[in-house]
């Protein structure tokens, strides 16, 4: 079975979508439809460690690649969701290299990294670890979410760190480190997403970025952009975006039958 760095490695677009309700049935739904992977959000959600652990296992057991948008750079919480079986980390807010090479050293074991050693699901309950160490040598994916004026300024040297495999773009918290929250327009913002899109269109770059909403025509900008890690809505947004249309679709009948 190919693995999320397999996908990353044929330089195509990965689209992957972002996981915020947490429902397990949902959860089996996605991973067994179009995406490339899923994330787990533990930042601006009520997802616990031990639900997160179960959405993993879902999802692991549905064959679709499973990361953790962090709730910090806590190395115990990285050491956590790793142990519980995910493929990769996305790490928010990251602003220096000093900061993504921290992180990537948690998530590493020794002697690259720091990452502490304990056997659980991720190490087949103890008696696959060499196994696993083989296999997270070459497969684990970090990714460093790029979402203030200080990461953009940065962006280079933490692209530069050993072990980090990409960034993803924050825009909303992107605008409101410049001063004008939610205004993409903003002359300040529209500068900063002009030179992260000359990173962007680098190809040996993967760049990273959320379709909030289920919009094919933004998708395939971003793709046309240079953008080759996508989270496209997420099982929140694709249920109050359906929903909206069942919604419409109610309304007309009902005026039609008035």
């Amino acid at each position: 079975m190919a693995t999320l760095r397999d996908k990353i490695e044929t330089g195509k677009p990965s689209i992957g979508s972002w996981i915020q309700l947490g429902d397990e049935s949902l959860v089996e739904m996605m991973a067994t439809g179009p995406f490339d992977w899923l994330c787990i959000d533990l930042e601006h959600t009520t997802i616990s460690i031990e639900h997160a652990g179960r959405i993993i296992r879902v999802a692991d057991l549905a064959g679709c690649p499973v990361l953790v948008r962090l709730s910090s750079h806590d190395p115990a919480q990285i050491k956590r969701v790793l142990d519980a079986g995910v493929t990769g980390i996305i790490a928010p807010m990251v602003n220096t290299a000093e900061e993504a090479e921290a992180i990537v050293s948690a998530a590493t074991y020794p002697p690259k990294g720091t990452r502490g050693v304990g056997l659980a699901r991720a190490q087949d309950y103890g008696v696959g670890f060499p196994e696993y160490m083989k296999r997270m040598d070459r497969d684990l994916v970090c990714i460093m979410q790029v979402e203030h004026i200080d990461g953009v300024d940065n962006l280079e040297e933490i692209l530069a760190v050993d072990g980090v495999d990409g960034f993803f773009i924050g825009p909303y918290d992107l605008s409101a480190s410049l001063g004008c929250p939610g205004e993409f327009d903003h002359p300040e913002m529209v500068n900063a997403m002009s030179r992260v899109a000359e990173v962007v269109k680098r190809p040996e770059v993967l760049a990273g970025v959320h379709v909030v909403e289920p919009e094919p025509e933004r998708l395939e900008r971003m793709i046309g952009a240079g953008y080759r890690f996508i989270a496209y809505a997420s099982d929140m947004l694709l249920f109050v975006h359906h929903l909206r249309t069942v919604t419409d679709d109610i309304t007309d009948v009902r005026g039609e039958s008035a």
